[in-house]
């Protein structure tokens, strides 16, 4: 359940300008959660989550992540959430549980993957933009290496 909140979260602050805990709260009530304000303060305590200034505004932005926060966080959601993958040319698809694949895919672009052009979520599939043909099968590879090793880890 928290890694599901946590998801939710990211993948709110990213898509909303939120600019107080409360605004985030009532953001997840309506996606279905049912959080206190201390459990957000947590999340957002250990997303990293930092508040910028954009357009006048004070919102919540991830902070930007070293390597190894990447495996603390952007990997463990990749890895809840993901299924399986197949390769469409230059376009890798992936099937998510049910309701991650927007987080997953936010994850993914997180990770700056090099060959990874950007990434399309639906409810449980991820269109996954690969810049050509030849390197799908190394973007496969490398999501694969880093679910398998965040497996090992845990």
């Amino acid at each position: 359940m928290k890694n599901a909140r946590q998801s939710k979260i990211i993948e709110l602050v990213n898509a909303h300008e939120i600019e107080t805990q409360e605004e985030l709260l009532e953001l997840l009530k309506k996606e279905g959660y049912q959080v206190t304000q201390a459990t957000i303060s947590r999340d957002i305590r250990e997303l990293k989550l930092t508040k910028i200034s954009e357009d006048g505004k004070q919102i919540y932005r991830p902070l930007n992540q070293t390597e190894t926060d990447y495996g603390n966080k952007y990997i463990q959601i990749l890895k809840n959430g993901y299924i399986y993958m197949e390769m469409a040319q230059n376009i890798v698809v992936i099937k998510t549980v049910a309701g991650m694949a927007m987080a997953v895919a936010a994850a993914i672009d997180s990770l700056d993957i090099d060959d990874i052009v950007g990434c399309i979520a639906g409810d449980d599939t991820i269109m996954c933009v690969v810049r050509t043909i030849e390197d799908a099968p190394k973007v496969m590879d490398k999501l694969n290496q880093l679910i398998s090793s965040n497996k090992d880890n845990k």
